[in-house]
């Protein structure tokens, strides 16, 4: 089998395509108008290009019908590609890619109590977190992956809330701002991914262990590599999750303590205006 073979699509999808290629343009025409480093761009392309490969290439076949691979298609769509991607803060780049009357909209949008209620709940750091750990482990549970796997809707739903909840982390965990107007505290940020990683390794750990097979549902849809047993396919899934993935987090967490010692050695912010109006006036000592 060629590369080129490996590249097109096992179930080709318009939707996801257009999803690529408007976030592409958008990219594009957003570095074009704002300085957007060299490194900041090959971050972003390679980013973009894993998320494509793990969701619409043969690597998903594979995906079906291994277990092992499934995992390595979740370890990039969980942590490799959005880690790589938000490393390259797409978001200023992206608004300038908007035309001028849709960034007019989105700016308005936002000060709107229905987009200010749902970035409440959606960009609270406890969420982000908690999704991030449960759009993993939840679809580990053998009787859900049992379903996810033979029902095509489910599986589509399992890969695009694993891809969005790693795309919120890795946002939340690489953000280099400091508190506020980022949510979460820099502290926070290097500590998280020591919280998030412990169930992850202990899941990884039950699966690598595990006496007998938790996913026959491999076996029943034919395995794609019929010289790896049963038992080792489920051990090589279990250390990726173990392994792989506690690795990158490990690098996130470096990431954000390199943010938390600069925000460090920034002076002191100076407070607003409108809190200094509402002092009490300092004695002058003239008289």
């Amino acid at each position: 089998m060629s590369l080129f073979d490996l590249l097109v699509p096992w179930e080709p999808s318009f939707a996801l395509v257009a999803i690529f290629v408007g976030t592409a343009v958008l990219f594009a025409r957003g570095s074009r108008r704002i300085r957007i480093s060299r490194t900041r761009q090959g971050a972003f392309w390679i980013g973009l290009a894993l998320f494509y490969i793990a969701l619409h290439t043969r690597l998903d076949y594979y995906a079906e019908h291994e277990f092992f691979v499934h995992r390595l298609q979740h370890l990039v769509l969980h942590h490799l590609a959005p880690l790589i991607l938000m490393a390259a803060y797409p978001g200023s780049a992206l608004r300038a890619g908007l035309p001028l009357r849709w960034r007019s909209a989105l700016r308005r949008w936002q000060y709107r109590r229905p987009a200010r209620l749902f970035a409440a709940v959606v960009l609270n750091p406890t969420f982000i977190s908690a999704a991030f750990v449960i759009s993993v482990v939840f679809w580990l549970i053998p009787s859900v992956q049992f379903v996810a796997m033979l029902d095509w809707r489910i599986y589509t739903f399992m890969n695009w809330s694993v891809a969005l909840s790693g795309l919120l982390y890795w946002w939340m965990l690489l953000d280099h701002r400091p508190h506020p107007p980022s949510r979460t505290r820099p502290g926070l940020r290097v500590l998280s991914p020591v919280i998030t990683m412990a169930p992850q390794i202990l899941v990884g750990a039950i699966i690598t262990f595990s006496s007998h097979d938790l996913y026959p549902i491999f076996t029943l849809c034919g395995r794609a590599f019929t010289s790896v047993p049963a038992a080792l396919d489920q051990s090589l899934g279990g250390l990726i999750m173990w392994v792989p993935a506690a690795v990158l987090e490990a690098i996130g967490a470096m990431m954000a303590l390199r943010h938390l010692m600069r925000l460090s050695e920034l002076p002191p912010r100076v407070p607003p205006k409108s809190k200094l109006k509402n002092q009490p006036p300092t004695p002058s000592l003239a008289k």
